[in-house]
């Protein structure tokens, strides 16, 4: 498998002698599902900020490569990152839906990375990216809503229309950023199915930090745990034990994964 994502001794700081990241190093292949986890302030959205280019390492850090080109090094951005943005989705916590906007006009949003500035600017979309938006919004059971305003749907629905958004991008990895932390029980395992079902039927990769661990263990094949800043384990989800949660999360941790809920079954080859 090809690596589609590479991190080297990645630091990220917001105050001088205090990184939130220090020296992160990962590696991720073409097609994976894999989930960040940690506790409160370990550094999880600040790794999805800085795969995605919304943050910039500390000066003399390393390096960032998304799809084989690199994105970051040294602390600089560089000019890969402006064409990255098309390739790489980002689905928010608090889902960035413009509310006044129709959730067809929101979805179509994700072509604007893919038009000419003139189009973006005046928001004038071609009948294929509007069929494509239409396709996005089906995929993810949304079609219905799609001339509803965005500031009407529920979480759950505005989520799902996040991540028609990047599918209609045409997004080869998809950034997760707490993308279930605002939403009920069973919106928030209906949006985790769909990411899952996307990884898998599409070959989409996925890398979704989770505060909720239980779909961690239920979707994810691979963990990435952080705590303070350092990842502590990167492995087979069937890997993490009891004791890993509970130097994360403390004595509760294991109290939080329900009886009987299934670890995914490890990928071919593993």
């Amino acid at each position: 498998m090809a690596v589609v994502l590479e991190i080297t001794k990645a630091t990220k700081s917001y105050k001088r002698g205090a990184p939130v990241l220090r020296d992160i190093k990962l590696k991720v292949e073409a097609g994976e599902l894999v989930a960040l986890i940690g506790a409160s302030g370990s550094g999880k959205s600040t790794l999805i900020r800085l795969i995605s280019g919304m943050e910039q390492m500390d000066a003399g850090a390393g390096g960032i490569t998304v799809l084989g080109q690199a994105s970051q090094r040294d602390g600089r951005r560089l000019r890969a990152q402006r064409a990255l943005r098309c390739r790489v989705g980002v689905v928010f916590q608090q889902f960035n839906l413009v509310g006044r906007l129709s959730l067809l006009q929101n979805v179509l949003i994700g072509r604007l990375g893919r038009a000419n500035w003139v189009r973006g600017t005046l928001g004038w979309f071609s009948r294929e990216d509007k069929v494509r938006a239409l396709r996005s919004s089906e995929r993810v059971g949304m079609a219905e809503f799609a001339q509803q305003r965005a500031s009407k749907l529920s979480g759950g629905q505005q989520q799902r229309g996040a991540i028609a958004r990047a599918l209609t991008q045409e997004a080869e990895i998809i950034l997760a950023d707490e993308p279930i932390a605002l939403l009920d029980p069973a919106s928030a395992d209906r949006v985790m199915e769909i990411l899952a079902d996307i990884n898998a039927s599409e070959g989409v990769t996925v890398i979704v930090s989770l505060h909720q661990i239980d779909h961690a263990f239920k979707h994810c094949p691979r963990i990435v745990a952080l705590k303070d800043g350092v990842i502590v384990f990167d492995g087979p989800t069937a890997e993490v034990t009891p004791d890993d949660l509970t130097s994360l999360y403390g004595v509760e941790a294991t109290a939080a994964l329900p009886p009987g809920v299934q670890r995914p079954k490890p990928l071919a080859g593993e």
